[in-house]
């Protein structure tokens, strides 16, 4: 699972494999809270709807040559 889910406080949830079971790991601040089995787990510690997904984009492509710079015609 390459997903990750933040939330007020410094929560964290990302799932993890913990002795070949998949777990939702439960973290504040950096800190291991609770491996959890369910998501009504993770609901008695962190408020479910304050959590985001974390979506990472796919690196920009640089331009091979930087745009010129142009002004408006009407300000000529």
């Amino acid at each position: 699972m390459d997903r990750r889910w933040v939330g007020l406080d410094g929560y964290e949830v990302v799932g993890v494999l913990r002795a070949g079971r998949q777990v939702l790991r439960v973290r504040r601040h950096g800190w291991l809270v609770a491996d959890c089995v369910s998501v009504a787990e993770v609901a008695r510690h962190v408020d479910l709807a304050d959590l985001c997904e974390v979506i990472d984009l796919p690196p920009q492509r640089l331009a091979e040559e930087p745009a010129g710079a142009r002004t408006s015609s009407h300000h000529r």
